[in-house]
């Protein structure tokens, strides 16, 4: 098959949009990295409610969609303690407002004249768990203030702990991914999952353990070996599996890509699989870790 040039630098200028945006997101100040979180939310929560959709053969009018997706970010909320406008504390000024709306519109659309099965409800409401606690959690890991990364109080940016962690995190899933993908194709030869065709047993190990030796043995230097090799562990297993998941959802929804809002490279639910599945065994880790 001939090389398409248009398709290479559609490809190109779609990743470098969004490796500025993510950078600029993450990197500015805790307000930007907050704006990231929304964004990433309500994009996910549009794209799998047309999922749920397809899968269960129903319709559903928008405000249940966006009323969950409401009902989401109030949990997003609730974990963004010390996040603060002003001198008012954004959890307990703005959660209860952003419950008792997305209960309200909810519950307008699923009384609305559209069919709409209790089953098929249930499976939307999953993204409570799998959109909006997993995106709460890496707001809460990005804020905290008692986790310790470093090996010593500040580091580079003079920025404290929480603000390396998603950035290890996403660092991880880059890592394990690209190495997947070079080990699959130089010597990947057995099928890993029927789910992912293009996935080898070969290609997952390799990427697996170069995730694990390169966080490890490359940032040693300046952070926490233990929490390296949990990190890198973890985002290796778990961003396997979320990436599988979203695999087979699409699978059952009959489509290739989650969205189109990035071409070449589809939705935001096919860039953040690995993340939204990852983060809740990290916050977990960590947790134990202090």
């Amino acid at each position: 098959m001939a090389f398409n040039w248009q398709t290479f630098w559609t490809r190109a200028f779609t990743a470098l949009i969004f490796v500025a945006v993510m950078a600029a997101g993450m990197l500015y100040n805790e307000w930007s990295f907050f704006v990231l979180i929304a964004v990433i939310h309500f994009g996910c929560w549009h794209e799998y409610g047309k999922l749920v959709e397809k899968i269960h053969k129903t319709f559903f009018h928008p405000y249940i969609v966006w009323g969950f997706a409401l009902v989401g970010f109030h949990i997003i909320l609730l974990l963004s303690d010390g996040l603060q406008l002003y001198y008012y504390s954004v959890k307990k000024s703005f959660a209860l407002s952003f419950l008792l709306a997305g209960c309200v519109l909810a519950l307008m659309g699923i009384f609305k004249r559209y069919k709409v099965t209790p089953k098929a409800i249930g499976a939307l409401a999953l993204g409570l768990a799998y959109i909006s606690l997993s995106l709460g959690l890496l707001l809460h890991l990005r804020l905290s203030e008692d986790i310790r990364v470093l090996n010593s109080g500040e580091f580079l940016l003079n920025q404290p702990n929480g603000f390396y962690i998603p950035i290890l995190i996403i660092v991880a899933i880059w890592i394990n991914d690209t190495m997947a993908y070079l080990v699959g194709s130089a010597i990947g030869k057995t099928p890993f999952s029927k789910v992912s065709p293009k996935k080898t047993l070969e290609g997952t190990i390799g990427g697996m353990l170069l995730c694990i030796l390169a966080m490890v043995f490359i940032l040693k230097p300046w952070f926490d070996w233990k929490v390296l090799l949990g990190i890198s562990i973890i985002v290796a297993v778990f961003g396997t599996a979320g990436d599988l998941l979203e695999s087979k959802i699409k699978r059952m929804a009959g489509v290739k890509d989650s969205g189109k809002i990035m071409p070449g490279h589809g939705g935001f639910l096919d860039r953040f699989d690995s993340l939204l599945i990852a983060v809740p065994a990290v916050w977990l880790f960590l947790q134990l870790l202090k």
